[in-house]
């Protein structure tokens, strides 16, 4: 009997305990998290391969060369946009994680306000520097998710021109674009770029997230640390109209001995 008590007991508190975890886990952090890395995973490995495949199609169709020595052509650009994407990768890896901590620190601040972890000026002012750099974040994807469109918009108009080829029928062209309509290379690199740039979407969205929780835990705090205040206040008024109740009562008991 008192084993199955025992046992019970046990059992409830690994519930309680695992409930109590649970609870603090930053869920809207966490779903932010999830969607940035979904978003630059997609922006960096298809815009990465979409590159790739840009250098074949200007060495194949254009008859492009690379040139020799340390001239900046548009085959060192477009290496500098690999490395550019290789370092926007580990960034916003890191980023994320950065994030996460935030929000779980946040909500342990919050639930845990009288607890031993204390609320102070220094995390306060975190979370205003994730704030801004999360603003700052997300002006510069806007800026990425404009140039990835460009791409998009290129590979629009050589669908419209594939679809209603005789709108270009008997016309003096300098370049024939039609010629490209069966180019399956092309078709896949422009179909990786409608891909990064739903990418890049993603992570503004993830940006734009993140700082609706961010603004929201600093304005909690922000009011959890007010209530701290207050409430020590009251504590320490109501411990110095102890002592002085105290110091009252041992006065008239000696006056009356």
């Amino acid at each position: 009997m008192e084993e199955n008590m025992e046992e019970g007991q046990t059992q409830k508190g690994c519930f309680e305990c695992c409930i109590k975890c649970l609870g603090g886990i930053p869920y809207a952090s966490l779903i932010a998290t999830i969607l940035l890395y979904a978003g630059v995973a997609l922006f960096c490995g298809c815009g990465h391969e979409a590159l790739s495949g840009t250098v074949n199609i200007l060495q194949t169709y254009f008859e492009m060369a690379r040139t020799a020595g340390d001239t900046l052509d548009v085959f060192t650009m477009i290496d500098i946009f690999k490395y550019v994407i290789y370092g926007i990768a580990a960034a916003f890896f890191v980023y994320g994680i950065l994030l996460m901590v935030e929000g779980f620190f946040t909500t342990g601040a919050i639930k845990d306000l009288y607890g031993d972890f204390k609320i102070t000026t220094c995390g306060r002012c975190v979370s205003a520097w994730f704030i801004m750099l999360t603003y700052l974040f997300m002006l510069a994807w806007l800026g990425v998710t404009a140039f990835t469109s460009l791409p998009v918009y290129m590979y629009f108009n050589l669908w419209t021109i594939c679809r209603n080829t005789t709108l270009v029928e008997g016309a003096n062209l300098c370049l024939d674009l039609r010629q490209f309509c069966e180019s399956t290379e092309l078709n896949m690199t422009f179909h990786l770029f409608i891909v990064a740039l739903a990418g890049a979407g993603a992570a503004v969205i993830a940006m734009v997230h993140y700082l609706m929780v961010l603004s929201a835990n600093w304005a909690y705090v922000k009011d959890a640390c007010r209530m701290q205040k207050y409430e020590d206040i009251k504590s320490k008024e109501e411990q110095e109209l102890h002592d002085i109740h105290s110091t009252r009562s041992k006065e008239r008991l000696n006056a009356y001995t």
